[in-house]
């Protein structure tokens, strides 16, 4: 492939913009893929390994094979490229639509051009689709969120540290050399700063969320989002798919981790059969029937199936609604091990009351087992169902009513869907913990409970969390907690549980922490009411 580095491309205000350039050797032209992100097309060759989870364009050198053009910006203010750096802001947003019309008017491009590429380059192509930029023909974001708020940085309202400690990696990587040789000068745009200051979903985060856009978008998205990525790009790639009224397709698959996801995106196998017919139709005019098919796709975890859907949510879902209780399951050690099933308590329970911090907290909410061992369920509050009799699917959104009260004028609710493995009697009597799959999150913070009337429904909530509202201590609450989507099949003998907490840890939430607020001092009780 012909390979041209550091092309400068000068925008709108004399700011240049460094691109690298791969294409076919032929002269004649061809569809082009235009990925853009401040990760430095410098380290194209850096191997694509876990460790490196930036290095995020997908097999290049294959599309070239493919007969497509790769083209690869450093956005304004990263690696080769001018300017300030601005975390996709409105400057960043025009630059995309400068780059495609120059892309377009190259001999080499035949005038068509399809956004490539995960996380920060799926995020861009949401927000350059949203302005609907000629020459742009469709867009395929893999792993990307649509909404910066609610997506990644304040989730459910609560402040999670990710962002922060991927801007100051980013910075890193962009300024350091080895030898003392000097990499670009230092990226100016206090991102961190920023984040911790706009608490509230204000201008600074709607200017760089797609969400409030999406009804803009005429070309066709493929939307390729991972179950087990619920603390980043789920929701964005999941409401994505349900707010674009262009042709579209949805792709879920069963990666369970963030290496999974980016794993998965280095395989040739995987792009040559959910990706590249979807390119050859729209970037080649192939008629591959590639859109005749089902709308939806999706991994079924639990049962380890792909399936397709031709409406998303389900239609034939019927939502059957689980009640928490006092308990015990006795099927696992926890402060309360609460109980969870299809019908009410018979009478009124009261409530079920813990105090925060616990002082056997050892990772944010992680304590120590009896084997000093990290134990992620020992010191929070769970409600498990008994053993299932038959195997059971739950696919679909999922919403979390939970009656609360606190002596704090706020606290924050950090849940989590799990599926509890089958343990034998004997096991259970030496007080092993039984093992578990975690199957989705759901976040709010008290004092942002109001809701969005107007985008709410009764299966996903939407907080405007533009308007703190303090608790009366002592009075219950009804919090509606969005739990995000899943599509899993708990099997026959396994147990539902819902794990409730203030707080999480890096040694359960890999990079999606919270951190634990020196203000979170307390008791919080949960209601487990009955029929009366």
């Amino acid at each position: 492939m012909k390979i041209e580095q550091d092309i400068k491309v000068t925008m709108r205000d004399g700011v240049r913009l460094s691109l690298c350039v791969y294409r076919p050797p032929g002269n004649g032209p061809v569809p082009a893929l235009f990925a853009a992100s401040p990760y430095q097309h410098e380290f194209d060759t850096v191997p694509a390994f876990p460790l490196f989870l930036w290095r995020e364009t997908g097999p290049v050198e294959w599309y070239v094979g493919q007969g497509y053009a790769y083209v690869h910006a450093d956005v304004r203010g990263s690696g080769r490229s001018q300017g300030e750096f601005g975390f996709m802001d409105r400057t960043e947003q025009q630059d995309y639509v400068e780059l495609i019309a120059w892309i377009t008017q190259q001999p080499w491009c035949n005038g068509r051009v399809g956004g490539i590429g995960q996380s920060y380059y799926a995020m861009a192509q949401w927000l350059m689709a949203t302005l609907n930029p000629p020459g742009l023909a469709c867009i395929a974001p893999y792993d990307g969120l649509v909404d910066q708020y609610r997506c990644s940085n304040y989730h459910g309202g609560i402040f999670c540290n990710y962002r922060s400690h991927w801007y100051t990696s980013l910075r890193a990587d962009n300024q350091h050399r080895p030898a003392g040789r000097a990499g670009r000068a230092p990226m100016r745009f206090d991102l961190v700063g920023a984040i911790t200051e706009h608490t509230l979903d204000d201008d600074f985060w709607r200017e760089r969320s797609p969400y409030w856009r999406l009804g803009d978008i005429k070309v066709p998205v493929l939307s390729i989002g991972h179950w087990g990525k619920v603390g980043l790009h789920l929701r964005g790639n999941i409401l994505g798919f349900e707010q674009v009224q262009a042709p579209k397709k949805l792709v879920v698959t069963g990666a369970k981790t963030v290496h999974e996801a980016h794993h998965q995106y280095d395989q040739v196998e995987f792009h040559e059969k959910e990706l590249l017919p979807f390119y050859d139709l729209h970037l080649k005019g192939k008629n591959n029937g590639y859109m005749d098919s089902a709308p939806a796709r999706l991994y079924v975890r639990g049962a380890n199936i792909w399936r397709e859907e031709d409406e998303w949510p389900l239609p034939r879902a019927r939502y059957v609604p689980y009640y928490l209780s006092k308990g015990p399951s006795g099927s696992v050690t926890s402060l309360n091990d609460g109980g969870l099933g299809p019908e009410p308590p018979a009478a009124d329970e009261g409530g079920t009351r813990y105090t925060y911090p616990d002082w056997k907290w050892t990772n944010g909410v992680v304590g120590n087992g009896p084997d000093g061992r990290p134990d992620p369920v020992r010191r929070v509050l769970t409600f498990t169902s008994a053993a299932l009799t038959d195997d059971l699917e739950v696919t679909g959104p999922i919403v979390l009513k939970l009656f609360a009260s606190s002596d704090q004028i706020d606290t924050r609710f950090i849940v989590k869907l799990a599926d509890q493995h089958p343990q034998d009697d004997a096991t259970r009597a030496k007080a092993v913990q039984p093992a578990f799959t975690n199957v989705s999150k759901g976040w709010l913070k008290a004092s942002h409970r109001e809701k969005d009337l107007s985008r709410s429904t009764p299966l996903r909530p939407f907080y405007t969390h533009t308007n703190p509202q303090p608790l009366t201590p002592g009075e219950i609450y009804a919090f509606d907690i969005e739990v995000l989507p899943c599509a899993y099949v708990f099997k026959k003998g396994h147990r539902i549980r819902l794990e409730i907490a203030n707080g999480d840890s890096a040694l359960t939430d890999a990079v999606f922490t919270h951190p634990y607020h020196p203000t979170l001092i307390g008791s919080d009780t949960i209601r487990c009411a009955g029929r009366a």
